[in-house]
């Protein structure tokens, strides 16, 4: 199994990311496997139509083949399972957007069937289902949004809210028949920024059934100086208001990207400035990360300071991957099959 060892007070856990958006080579898996990581939802989508899109999933085929000593791809909860077992890193292949469905809504099967298991309503901005936490108003879902979420619940694919408006996740949490996920993202009120999300938003996605992912990204805590102390202070503190089954990891992690990348993920090609949420141009590079978390074989921090801290084995391990695990495996399932 590929599982946190017993010399870092952990024992032995599932682990799963709720998002990554890094440079997948080898070297990266390796990392992934030192940090003892089961399963990891890997960002293949940001501005990217339809055909782009279809060339990313071909791309990351090319990768399974290549690397498949190392790796899974992941369409159901058994899936998982199955790279635990076999010691091999699960991957989940998400969007951070609904931009490559365009306005078909016959691509949410279609997409579902190559992969693509989880699908972010909105990026940094509105599109034709919703509104992104930058726009300036939030009119909520559209008509064709709400289509969207019910296709969405029907195939089996996952709605991750994260980058998505106030009113359009209440929307959509509201419309949705089946729990949905905010994959990485903080609660606003431990640390105010517009990425993260307030009490209305997850009291009804704890209401929903749902999971949230917290952000060890350094722009969504306090910087590079955020300690480990800080960061379990988030998890117990969202546990607190959320219940521990609906707290999860999702770290956002970027390593390795070029400058590059950096621009089409801020600007993709509706704008020739860089532009950050809300006409900010700060931020004008990659970030710097804490200490305790530069990569993915820092994952043991996290669990053995939860451990320190005196929460309960079983709910760092629901943290850490277990409610991850159930989440997926009931909502990777078609509708009729529940």
């Amino acid at each position: 199994m590929t599982l946190i060892k017993e010399e870092t007070a952990t024992g032995t856990m599932m682990v799963i990311d709720g998002l990554e958006l890094s440079n997948w080579d080898r070297d990266f898996l390796l990392e992934l496997q030192k940090g003892g990581v089961t399963c990891v939802h890997a960002c293949c989508g940001l501005w990217e139509n339809a055909r782009e899109t279809l060339s990313k999933v071909s791309e990351w085929y090319r990768f399974f083949r290549e690397h498949d000593d190392l790796v899974l791809p992941v369409k159901r909860g058994e899936d998982i399972r199955k790279a635990q077992d076999e010691g091999k890193i699960g991957i989940i292949l998400g969007t951070q957007n609904t931009s490559a469905l365009e306005d078909e809504l016959g691509l949410v099967e279609v997409f579902e069937q190559l992969g693509i298991k989880i699908m972010q309503l909105t990026y940094n901005n509105q599109n034709l289902i919703g509104s992104s936490c930058y726009e300036e108003n939030d009119a909520g879902l559209s008509r064709y949004g709400k289509l969207i979420v019910e296709e969405m619940n029907r195939v089996g694919m996952v709605i991750d809210l994260s980058h998505v408006g106030e009113q359009t996740s209440l929307d959509a949490i509201r419309h949705s028949e089946r729990p949905v996920a905010i994959t990485h993202a903080n609660p606003d009120w431990i640390y105010p920024s517009r990425r993260n999300k307030s009490r209305e938003v997850l009291q009804a996605l704890k209401d929903n059934g749902g999971v949230l992912g917290l952000c060890a990204y350094p722009h969504l805590i306090n910087g590079p100086e955020t300690s480990i102390d800080e960061f379990v202070d988030l998890i117990v503190e969202t546990i607190d208001f959320m219940g521990v089954e609906h707290v999860a990891i999702g770290t956002d992690l970027t390593l390795n990207m070029s400058d590059d990348f950096l621009h089409w993920m801020r600007m993709g090609r509706w704008t020739h400035d860089m532009d950050y949420g809300a006409g900010s141009k700060s931020n004008p590079s990659w970030p710097t990360w804490p200490s305790w978390f530069k990569g993915p074989a820092d994952f043991p921090n996290i669990s053995d300071a939860l451990l320190d801290r005196g929460v309960s084995r079983e709910d760092v391990a629901s943290v850490m991957g277990g409610n991850w695990y159930r989440f997926f495996d009931e909502s990777f399932r078609r509708q009729k099959e529940m």
